[in-house]
């Protein structure tokens, strides 16, 4: 490869969009690339000429290792939503002036929806004005609603957290022999696609009973369904535990967790910010049927725990980075790579690129198939897709009882 590369992280972190950048780094020191820069704090931070030498951090095992078993973005996220290019040139032609200044002829972005459309804007400002500079996108997203791959690296070991933490819920709600028993509702990340909280199905096995009801916001949510079904719940079992997304709605449009609260706060994309929908139903609950409830949020240590990553996810998302480069070396650019399954039993996938077109800016939701007639369940065919993704573990290096991780001072230190 001619030139230095840079690679950088955007929107929400994973447990494993830390692999992506050591395969990125791997697969261009393999092919002599003499630089390989990390965006500190994504495309908002290379804006500012705000970068990081790699070398600094990985040039030994150690550090790729380390690397692995690091939550997080560790070259810091940003959720800056690139302009039009119609108005805004300055914008774009600074991009390309820092690329020019460190002779970075490669960008790598790893991210989710939003991120993708950064590359394609990029890539396409670049055929467009006669730039010779390639821009791939690396996919990642807990949300694993990206278009055209099979799944996205950082879904799995989201999905691994959520189907053990919701085995341990279910064992805790349970110790207790009431006579009514305590619904414990349990509020999962998932804004228009419930693929987080389909993840709460895996639970369910030889050695747990599973959840007993499953609320994704493919399905409106309708108020007076669920208190009833809570009602015969509570008449039937002595433990009740109930997966909801963060992002159900209702008929009118409204998110459940507006209820109480219709001002709720966007973020930089313009997406309001969801909370509070579990709390909002067990206030209701208990208002209505004097129950015992509780309501768990897992929040964001649903996508940080990397001491119960998923080795399979792990793997793959080390993958698509160093494959992106692979392909920006075959002249390729404005593409993402994906995953491509093979087989089930035993589980196989590959990699290719893609159009970045065909991806930026849609997304992808559970498969009505695989939700069941009832509306609040989810069907072994989901199953049977999922399980693989949460296979295998890495286990993390432990100091002091806790597990070691690796920090990039630029961006503890980043002043914006």
């Amino acid at each position: 490869m001619k030139g230095n590369i840079v690679v950088g992280q955007s929107g929400g972190p994973t447990a494993v969009i830390n692999s992506s950048v050591a395969g990125v780094y791997a697969a261009a020191k393999k092919l002599g690339v003499n630089k390989v820069y990390g965006m500190v704090h994504g495309i908002e931070g290379f804006l500012k000429d705000k970068l990081t030498d790699l070398d600094d951090y990985l040039q030994d095992d150690i550090g790729i290792e380390l690397l692995k078993r690091t939550p997080s973005a560790f070259l810091g996220s940003c959720r800056f939503k690139m302009p039009k290019i119609e108005g805004h040139e300055d914008v774009y032609e600074k991009v390309f002036e820092v690329m020019e200044k460190h002779d970075i002829q490669y960008l790598f972005y790893a991210g989710g929806n939003d991120s993708m459309d950064t590359v394609k804007m990029l890539s396409d400002y670049a055929a467009e004005h006669g730039k010779s500079q390639k821009f791939m996108g690396v996919p990642k997203t807990i949300d694993n609603d990206l278009p055209i791959t099979d799944h996205c690296p950082g879904y799995g070991s989201s999905a691994k957290y959520i189907a053990t933490s919701l085995k341990e819920i279910i064992r805790d709600n349970a110790s207790f022999g009431a006579e009514k028993p305590t619904i414990c509702i349990v509020e999962i990340m998932g804004r228009h696609a419930g693929w987080l909280t389909a993840a709460a199905a895996l639970a369910k096995g030889p050695d747990c009973e599973g959840v007993d009801a499953i609320y994704l916001p493919e399905r409106t949510f309708d108020v007076d369904a669920f208190m009833e079904k809570v009602k015969v719940l509570s008449e039937t079992r002595s433990s009740v535990v109930i997966a909801v997304s963060e992002g159900i709605a209702m008929a009118d449009g409204r998110f459940v967790c507006e209820i109480n609260n219709e001002n709720a706060p966007v973020d930089a994309f313009g997406h309001k910010q969801l909370s509070g929908a579990a709390a909002t139903l067990a206030q209701m609950v208990a208002g209505k049927f004097g129950l015992k409830t509780r309501a768990v949020e897992l929040s964001t240590l649903q996508r940080a725990g990397t001491h119960i990553a998923s080795l399979t996810d792990i793997n793959e998302a080390y993958q698509v980075g160093y494959d992106a480069v692979v392909a920006a070396d075959q002249g390729k650019t404005g593409e993402m790579i994906i995953l491509k399954r093979d087989n089930d039993e035993p589980y196989e996938c590959g990699t290719s690129a893609y159009d970045i077109h065909a991806i930026a800016n849609v997304e992808r939701h559970v498969p009505d198939e695989w939700i069941g007639s009832d509306g609040c369940s989810i069907t072994e065919g989901y199953v049977k897709y999922a399980r693989p993704l949460i296979m295998g573990e890495l286990v993390p290096v432990y100091v002091n009882g806790l597990p070691r991780h690796i920090l990039c001072k630029e961006v503890i230190e980043y002043e914006k």
